[in-house]
Parts: C-alpha cells; sequence; structure tokens
C-alpha cells in the first residue's frame, strides 16, 4: 500500500515539475531581468547596503532585516543541505548549474515580489499588516482575479503544513541527529509497525516544544529569534564550507568542470546525455525553487511586514535572499559534494550525501564533522519551520477572513505535523513537497507575469528619485 503510494506520489511530481513550470519560472526571471536591466547585478552593492541600515519611516510590523532574517529562516533550510545532494545524486553535479542560473534570474523574481508585497499591503483597523501574493492578485490585478489568490492561499498553507515547512525539515533534523548519535539504531523502539531510533523519538519530542513556545508569539517573536539565528547559522555553515574548498584547492577546478560539462552532457548515473541533462535541469530548477523559493511567492508574506515606505527598497533587499540562500550556501554544498564524489555512492540519500562530504572534506575528525553538520542542518530546519509557520498563518487568514479560531487549529496541525515528520519516508518527504511547491508557483507567477509593468515603473520612479537626491 505504501509503494502505492509513493508511486502515486512521485507521478504527480513528474507531471507537475515537468517543462511547463520549468519554462514559466525560467521565463519570468529571464523577463524581470531583462525589464529591470541586470537590476540583480547592477544594484546588488546598494541592495546588501539597505539590508543592513533599515529605515526609520514607513508603517510595519518588523524592520527590514527582521523581514529578510524571517524570510531567510523560511528559505535557509534542508534545501540547502539535503536538497542539493538529492539534485545531485538525481542529476549528476549539471544540477547545480542549473539551480545557479535558476537563483540569478531569480534575484530578479525575488525583487519583484518583495516590491508588489509592500506596493499592495493593506493594513486592517487594528494596525496589522496584510500582504503578500494573494493581496497584489487581488488589489493589483482585480477583484476578478480574486479566486487566483484563493488557490494560492490554499496552495500555500499545505506547503507550509504538508510541504517545506514541516515534514522535510523535522525528517531531516531526525535523521542528522539520529546518524551522530545512534547510526546503527543500537536504542531501538517499534512505532507504527517500523523500528526507529530513540535518538529520533526524543528529537522529535524536543523539536515539537520548542516549535510551539516560538509560533505561539506570531510574527514579532519569529522575527526576533530568525535575527538572532539565522545569521550564525549562515556564517557557520559558510566557514566549514570555506574550509572544505581551501583544504581541498587543487580538487576545486575540476569539480567546477565538472558540474559545467555535466550541466550540458548529462551525468552517465542520470542516463542518456539529452534525457539526464533534463533530469539535471529539472533537479537542479526544482531544488533550488525549494532552497530559495523564487517565484513560489512565501517571501513576499514576511516582506509585507517591513517598516519601509518604499516598495522597490525593500524588493533590494528581498533579492538578496536569493543570492545568500542559493549563489553561496547551496554553492558551498554542491562543490563540497562534488569534490568528495559523494553524490555517485548509491547507499546514500539526502542529508547522508552531506555528511559523508563533510567528512571527506573537512580536517577534522568524523565526529566533529558530523556534529558540525549536524548543528547547521538543526538551527537550518529549526527556523525553516518557524518561519513557515507564518506563512502558512497568512494563507489561512486570507482564506477565512481573518477567522481566529481557523488560524489557531491550523497553528496546532502544524505543530502536530511536526510531531509526525521524523516518521514519514525521505522520498515521499521530498515528493510531497515538490508537488505542493509547484501548485503554489503557478498563480504566483501569473501574477508576476501580469504586473511587471508595474515592476518596472515602481522602480524607474524609486531609482530616478535616489539618484536626484545624490
Amino acid at each position: 500500500m505504501l509503494e502505492q503510494i509513493n508511486k502515486i506520489i512521485t507521478t504527480v511530481q513528474g507531471a507537475v515539475w515537468g517543462l511547463p513550470l520549468i519554462i514559466l519560472i525560467l521565463f519570468t526571471g529571464f523577463l524581470l531581468t531583462v525589464r529591470l536591466g541586470l537590476l540583480q547585478v547592477r544594484h546588488l552593492g546598494k541592495a546588501f547596503r539597505f539590508m543592513v541600515k533599515n529605515e526609520e519611516e514607513g508603517h510595519g510590523e518588523v524592520t527590514s532585516f527582521g523581514a529578510l532574517c524571517t524570510a531567510l529562516s523560511a528559505t535557509i533550510g534542508t534545501g540547502n543541505i539535503a536538497g542539493v545532494a538529492t539534485a545531485l545524486a538525481a542529476g549528476g553535479p549539471g544540477a547545480l548549474f542549473w539551480m545557479i542560473v535558476a537563483a540569478f534570474l531569480g534575484m530578479a523574481t525575488k525583487y519583484a515580489e518583495g516590491l508588489l508585497a509592500i506596493k499592495y499591503r493593506t493594513v486592517d483597523k487594528d494596525g496589522h499588516i496584510l500582504g503578500g501574493p494573494f493581496y497584489y492578485i487581488e488589489n493589483g490585478m482585480g477583484k476578478n482575479w480574486r479566486w487566483l489568490a484563493k488557490i494560492f492561499a490554499f496552495f500555500g498553507a499545505c506547503v507550509g503544513l504538508f510541504g517545506i515547512g514541516t515534514f522535510t525539515q523535522v525528517n531531516s533534523i531526525a535523521s542528522a541527529v539520529t546518524n551522530f548519535f545512534d547510526p546503527k539504531t543500537a536504542n531501538a523502539v517499534s512505532l507504527f509497525g517500523r523500528t526507529y531510533s530513540w535518538s529520533t523519538v526524543i528529537t522529535c519530542i524536543i523539536l515539537t516544544l520548542c516549535v510551539g513556545l516560538v509560533v505561539i508569539g506570531g510574527i514579532k517573536r519569529i522575527a526576533k529569534v530568525s535575527e538572532i539565528v539565522v545569521p550564525f547559522m549562515a556564517v557557520l555553515y559558510v566557514a566549514l564550507g570555506l574550509i572544505i574548498i581551501f583544504t581541498n584547492l587543487p580538487a576545486v577546478p575540476g569539480a567546477v568542470v565538472s558540474i559545467v560539462k555535466s550541466a550540458f552532457t548529462g551525468s552517465a548515473l542520470a542516463g542518456g546525455a539529452m534525457g539526464s541533462m533534463v533530469v539535471a535541469m529539472q533537479q537542479g530548477i526544482a531544488r533550488g525553487i525549494f532552497s530559495n523559493e523564487s517565484g513560489l511567492g512565501s517571501a513576499p508574506i514576511a516582506a509585507a511586514a517591513a517598516v519601509t515606505k518604499e516598495p522597490a527598497r525593500q524588493g533590494l533587499v528581498s533579492m538578496t535572499g536569493t543570492f545568500i540562500d542559493t549563489i553561496v550556501i547551496c554553492t558551498m554544498t554542491g562543490i563540497s559534494v562534488v569534490i568528495a564524489g559523494s553524490w555517485m555512492n548509491p547507499d546514500l540519500e539526502g542529508v547522508e550525501i552531506t555528511m559523508d562530504a563533510f567528512q571527506k572534506g573537512l580536517p577534522f575528525p568524523n565526529e566533529v564533522a558530523t556534529f558540525s553538520l549536524m548543528i547547521c542542518l538543526v538551527f537550518f530546519a529549526f527556523t525553516t519551520i518557524l518561519g513557515w509557520n507564518y506563512y502558512g498563518e497568512r494563507c489561512v487568514e486570507y482564506l477565512f477572513n481573518r477567522n481566529k479560531s481557523v488560524v489557531q487549529g491550523y497553528r496546532w496541525l502544524y505543530i502536530a505535523a511536526v510531531f509526525i515528520g521524523p516518521y514519514m519516508t525521505v522520498a515521499a518527504v521530498w515528493n510531497i513537497a515538490d508537488v505542493f511547491n509547484a501548485l503554489m508557483a503557478f498563480p504566483n507567477l501569473v501574477a508576476l507575469l501580469a504586473l511587471n509593468g508595474v515592476v518596472v515603473r515602481e522602480s524607474k520612479d524609486y531609482f530616478t528619485r535616489l539618484k536626484a537626491a545624490k
């Protein structure tokens, strides 16, 4: 029965993540890149300055940096560690190349999302900020498109509950902790007809309690935790990646050549040249979107809460999230895995691949390397769980006209999903997440294409005023 369900999920995943969605994501990013005049290159320095320099004027619930950290808390997760490894295992080193290409175009997409989130956000009578794709669909495209906003909100709530927000993150945390403390499942317990390590069970309980304590506090508590944890975990992981690169410097050029070459010729492990190239593109773009969420429509929900009066300014801040998440952190993971050759081991999957790469690449004892990666993954995944709870609740708020009882019910369902996450199979978890990601992305991409003229006009106006002020 379980195998049949997995086959159905895999079939659906292959259908929704086919060429139509890949082309739509790339086309949206390419169109915005061209119309905005390579904004992600020309204004990247300015974007990083704005990232750490908060505005004092404007409405909002959290600082621009707090909003970015909330968005990064949701994007920097298992996709950066386990997702990249899974993409390389399925599509070869070339998957990393397509991941970076999609991220470069995705920076323009993320900019547009952040800009529209601020431009079309609303404030209710209690001073509560309401924003995100459902509001720029309804307020930007018109009331007749409210049905599209509702579809986005429905799938957004599902992504949080069954996809990126819970199962994938908790599953990866439990796997990492168990691989470190009890790799041979010496201390086991039988649950749901299968055998699990006590490490998995204990991790599950502690994680559920921690998530519950934070998410009950809402956006301000989530942002406060994220502002502390996100910079720390990103710096730690990048430092580990740089150590691997510099201690294996002679192998880096070969790894880079392998990544670029296999992006166009494919990998022998993935099949024939053309077929494996498509697999590399599919895996790279799918895992890249899973990781940085450009085009998915999640980050603008957090961006809408920022204290700012300039939509374009927040768009620039939002854009840095994709750069940090994929072009920096995912690349660190990918190069480490390619250098070690761990992606070719058929006995490894998910986080195990990255763990093997860190053990081989870091000049530390295996226990230290494994512990370091485990700490990074636990923090990455924990903050993603928090960020996606916020996203999911905002989607439910929109669907049910801010009915507090329904939102509270969703919150408890979310905590329950965290609790059962470790007992899901790895393959099923990632495929379910991919399906909901794709279904959530379609309405948002339609809105970005429909409103791209607004993005261009707002951008020209902002940069003209900025230039005149100098």
